[in-house]
């Protein structure tokens, strides 16, 4: 993919989610878990739904032509993906759309992309999705579904915030669209805080009082469940960037020997240590599903803190008590000498959507995401989810009454500029791997030498292998 831009530039805060995002932010790829597949496979169409190309129809789509899609069901559901495929039955009359769920991308597609019958679109996300490196030379470039028109006969690129195309763009080939805006946090309840008179720690040393302040009341301070406790690797990074700055991003994402052992990220991992051997932590995250531990989190209040993306409230909206107030507030810094900001944050485009060459209906595949970026479908998606698309101009003032979505708004107006992302771990697939020593970490089975020696093994693996395509930042 191309370089990611470490920081956004200056623009409107106040109105980001409704109409004023930098290219930046958007700088993100699919990938976490890789797939077998060589990735070197021929990118020409088997496409064998095709017919005339117009303004109303742009990419050809034959007359009662059939379309699958298959969408990863994790936070965002597959209900707005489903409104979209419907809004694509309606637009073309006597076409069938099959929208299907899975939870492991790679696992459930991997032998149709050998066999070479992928799906016709894919919702390329999760913890088990498919590294974007391996299959990118397989997929259809995608530039002619944002220079088409959408639904409502205005041209797509002029709806989309700019920089979209940036992310899943490699080698100059457009083949990835990220349709989700994430914004990252530690998330709270507003009402819990309020009711105790605690306050939202901007450091680990504050987390750690916190945790004692949590524990007087029969509370921990952290959780997690085993297929997410890599969430506790995300915050471990925005924290060591904020801390040691973009020397530290990029010696992560370019693979460097000891990237691992930086000082902003060992204090970062200490701070952590601290917190998990003085009980702060939930135990038993190891053997618990991920949604039953945020649950604990959400519904029964079991502890204070949890770090995630911006598509928790919508994930866990049928497990959240009454009153609760989801709130997000940026991670934690190591301490007040940090080289960026207590507000600067992690935000990134996810969700990222691609069409395999090699698919049946590549005019289907196309002509299903122009379907998800008319605004009728952009708008129920933020609605319904309470997160925002890459289509521009759609949150309303009160973020549909959603006081999760209120927060990033927030967040992003008092970051500034100090707005940043990394793709290592998407682009290498290193995902998988790397839970297996997070849970052994917050369960208290290692201490930081051998969480930061496995972590820095995966990274030495990849970066000696010359059969992996690296991809420098600078």
């Amino acid at each position: 993919m191309n370089n990611p831009v470490p920081t956004l530039r200056s623009f409107d805060r106040r109105n980001f989610l409704r109409g004023g995002l930098a290219a930046a932010a958007l700088a993100a790829t699919g990938g976490l878990a890789g797939c077998a597949t060589s990735g070197t496979g021929s990118t020409t169409p088997s496409n064998t739904a095709t017919g005339a190309g117009s303004a109303d129809n742009p990419f050809g789509l034959a007359a009662n032509s059939s379309t699958e899609a298959v969408i990863f069901k994790g936070g965002y559901g597959i209900e707005y993906a489903e409104f979209a495929g419907k809004a694509m039955q309606t637009k073309n009359a006597g076409s069938t759309v099959k929208v299907s769920p899975a939870t492991n991308i790679a696992q459930t597609l991997q032998p149709r992309f050998v066999a070479g019958n992928p799906p016709d679109v894919i919702d390329n996300s999760g913890a088990g999705l498919i590294g974007i490196n391996t299959i990118r030379d397989q997929l259809a470039d995608l530039t002619d579904v944002i220079n088409a028109n959408n639904y409502e006969g205005t041209k797509i690129a002029d709806t989309l915030y700019p920089g979209v195309t940036a992310p899943g763009t490699f080698d100059g080939k457009f083949v990835q669209l990220n349709y989700v805006l994430t914004v990252y946090a530690l998330w709270y309840s507003a009402s819990l805080f309020e009711q105790n008179g605690w306050t939202v720690p901007k450091t680990y040393d504050e987390m750690y009082e916190l945790g004692g302040q949590a524990n007087a009341k029969g509370k921990y301070l952290l959780g997690w469940g085993k297929e997410a406790a890599t969430y506790y690797q995300t915050m471990a990074i925005a924290s060591a960037i904020k801390q040691g700055g973009n020397d530290v991003r990029l010696a992560l994402e370019n693979l460097k020997p000891d990237c691992w052992s930086m000082p902003a990220v060992q204090s970062v991992f200490t701070g952590l240590k601290k917190i998990i051997d003085a009980g702060y932590v939930k135990p038993g995250g190891a053997g618990t599903v991920f949604t039953a531990a945020q649950a604990q989190w959400s519904n029964d209040e079991d502890f204070l803190l949890y770090p995630s993306g911006g598509w928790i409230e919508n994930e866990m909206k049928d497990q959240t008590k009454d009153g609760f107030k989801m709130t997000g507030a940026p991670e934690p810094t190591v301490d007040s000498s940090s080289a960026m900001p207590w507000e600067a944050l992690h935000s990134t485009a996810g969700e990222g959507y691609i069409v395999p060459a090699q698919g049946k209906n590549v005019a289907g595949g196309k002509e299903f995401l122009r379907a998800m970026l008319s605004k009728d479908a952009a708008t129920n998606f933020a609605k319904t989810t309470f997160s925002s698309s890459i289509v521009k101009g759609l949150i309303p003032e009160d973020g549909f009454g959603s006081t999760a979505l209120q927060s990033q708004v927030k967040m992003l107006d008092a970051a500034g500029t100090n707005v940043f992302t990394w793709n290592f771990v998407d682009l290498y697939g290193t995902n998988t791997d790397q839970l297996v020593l997070w849970n052994t970490f917050l369960q208290g089975g290692s201490d930081v030498a051998t969480l930061t020696k496995g972590l820095q093994s995966i990274t030495d693996k990849i970066a000696s292998d010359d059969s992996v395509k690296k991809v420098p930042v600078s």
